[in-house]
């Protein structure tokens, strides 16, 4: 028998004061009914990902936040103010995807065929006990496959899926990829290997170079390494690796593998005069896991590109029927090529006491956190 549906159950805010501060707070929300397409989830596990944090945390300083009555609260620097400004006293519901059970559904024959299933989904708000969605959103985890192990089947592996798929579009070969021992960046490699596509990972220590070269990474590239600029040179041009997915984005990093395509292109194509090879470089920053200033130089030629890029206008620009094979592919291998694993598994409650937030917003490469919203 399943437990009774609670008239009201308990979510994670985020919420920007007048007075400067950063405020996390667990409140008790009314759980809604599902009518017509819409099915009712019992969360049983949402991760922290980077893009999560960068909404619950927003500027406040994450080592400065001390226990209130509802959460915790942080001072948002003086800096950051004007920053932070149009956030001020909206209360902004926390988590872009999760996994858990279908315990109610509309009238719509496509919800009522999910009652009981184990699913997946992304769209926000999942850091609750109850997610609202609709039956078409959700991913059917194959059967025996839990909601911890599904927890993460959209930001990552989509995002993996997306950068392969922009190479393929954009007409690159293959990809440079930074923090390139994330969970995300363990999936890509996986996923580069069984499709043939060279792959160049920048990592930032020999121990993460050795966790990738466990999975079977070829080309490995520790940046802390004195040697780093000509392996990198080398790497790209062993792979063609001209199209760079950058988490870090801020700093110097973009910069330096530009400038290393253009001197491994170099090796193989003529420098049309003061305007370099005609090889086409492209970087784009799809994280911020440095908040310092991006550094471009100038000594790549004059064919290069820097910009952002998102997972969610990537599927806009490819449409249903891709993205539907891109979830099919994650649903088949959410135990191999799309497996997550977590440094630790914390409750609602723990996600906003002050000694957990220092932990999980480090944002250490390796590390992450699943919440377990009903315990």
């Amino acid at each position: 028998m399943t437990d009774p549906i609670p008239s009201h159950a308990r979510q994670l805010f985020s919420t920007v004061t007048a007075d400067g501060a950063l405020e996390l707070t667990i409140r008790d929300v009314p759980v809604p009914t599902p009518t017509g397409d819409q099915v009712l989830v019992k969360v049983a596990a949402t991760p922290i990902n980077p893009s999560d944090l960068a909404v619950l945390l927003s500027a406040a300083d994450p080592n400065g936040f001390q226990a209130s009555a509802t959460g915790a609260r942080s001072p948002i620097p003086d800096a950051a103010r004007n920053f932070t400004a149009p956030r001020v006293g909206q209360s902004l519901p926390i988590g872009n995807e999760g996994a858990g059970t279908v315990v109610a559904a509309g009238d719509a024959p496509a919800a009522q065929a999910l009652i009981g299933k184990t699913v997946a989904a992304a769209g926000g708000s999942f850091y609750a006990q109850y997610k609202l969605l609709r039956a078409h959103d959700c991913i059917v985890l194959p059967e025996g496959v839990s909601a911890e192990e599904g927890a993460s089947s959209f930001v990552n592996p989509l995002t993996a899926l997306g950068m392969v798929g922009t190479m393929r579009r954009e007409g690159f070969s293959g990809l440079v990829h930074t923090a390139a021992a994330s969970n995300l960046g363990q999936m890509l490699v996986k996923l580069t290997k069984a499709e043939g596509v060279p792959l160049v990972c920048i990592v930032r220590s020999e121990a993460q170079a050795d966790l990738l070269r466990g999975l079977g990474a070829t080309h490995v590239i520790d940046s802390s390494a004195p040697d780093f600029m000509p392996s990198l040179i080398d790497a790209i041009a062993e792979t063609q690796a001209f199209l760079a997915f950058d988490a870090i984005g801020g700093g110097r990093l973009a910069g330096q593998i530009l400038t290393a395509m253009e001197q491994a292109a170099l090796r193989t194509q003529p420098a049309n005069g003061p305007y370099g090879s005609s090889q086409m470089k492209q970087v784009y920053i799809y994280g911020r896991l440095s908040t310092a200033p991006t550094e471009i130089g100038h000594n790549f030629g004059m064919k290069w590109g820097v910009g952002g890029w998102l997972l969610t206008p990537y599927m806009q620009a490819v449409g249903m029927e891709e993205v539907g094979r891109m979830r099919a592919k994650v649903a088949s291998e959410i135990r191999t090529t799309f497996a997550s694993n977590y440094t630790a598994r914390i409750t609602l409650d723990e996600a906003v006491q002050p000694e957990i937030i220092a932990a999980y917003a480090r944002r250490a490469t390796g590390e992450k956190y699943l919440i377990l919203p009903n315990g």
